[in-house]
């Protein structure tokens, strides 16, 4: 049986769980507490640079989250997460590494300034937020007039911008002005995937005290 290594507060891990969700696979949840689990020789062997998600295919770990994404997709091909034609593998591509490149860490001073865990800094804040009204610009040419990124259906680009936009309003960036994007949120979040792989107040809590306890220590 596959093992997914995460933890439920990380995006990373998240857009993993919910294909493995979408697809009905089969698989062994292992949280990490990151307060040292990820640090263990046991994991270190599937995970030399002590990241996570990891999935675990019979003794084959991959690392790298948009890697498991494609060995997920190649490996249960149904429901297809792909679309086929040249130009939406494209777009799908653009999207996910626009994600992973430009949306996360112009969110990561907002996230910082969320859970109490890291300084304001006013022009810091406010060089992430235009920075984040031009990804989502961008985001909202690129959604067109289609239910998802590429395809009229769900594609991994999708669960990877998707397992962050959402969280955008709670963090002072409102999406009022990308209809759009804000129909596609709301399509996402009503899934039963999201829903479930969603942390709830309780994980947060611990997540957050965890982490002011580590920035203290240092």
């Amino acid at each position: 049986m596959l093992k997914l290594y995460h933890h439920p507060v990380s995006f990373n891990s998240r857009r993993v769980w919910i294909a493995l969700l979408e697809k009905s696979v089969d698989f062994e949840l292992v949280s990490l507490n990151l307060d040292g689990d990820q640090l263990r020789p046991e994991f270190l062997a599937i995970s030399p640079f002590h990241h996570i998600p990891v999935l675990e295919d019979d003794g084959f770990p991959v690392i790298e989250s948009l890697a498991i994404l494609d060995y997920v997709e190649a490996k249960y091909p149904v429901p297809a997460m792909l679309p086929a034609g040249a130009r939406d593998i494209a777009l799908v591509r653009v999207v996910e590494m626009v994600a992973v490149n430009e949306l996360l860490p112009a969110m990561n001073p907002l996230i910082g300034q969320s859970m109490g865990f890291s300084p304001t800094d006013a022009q810091k804040l406010r060089q992430a937020k235009e920075k984040l009204a031009t990804v989502l610009a961008f985001l909202e040419r690129q959604l067109g007039e289609r239910p998802y990124f590429g395809a009229e259906h769900l594609t991994l680009a999708d669960l990877v911008a998707g397992t962050a936009v959402p969280w955008l309003p709670s963090l002072g960036v409102p999406l009022d002005d990308f209809p759009k994007l804000s129909a596609w949120c709301a399509r996402l979040t009503e899934r039963p995937s999201w829903q479930k792989t969603h942390p709830t107040p309780e994980i947060l809590d611990a997540f957050k005290s965890r982490m002011k306890e580590r920035m203290a220590a240092r």
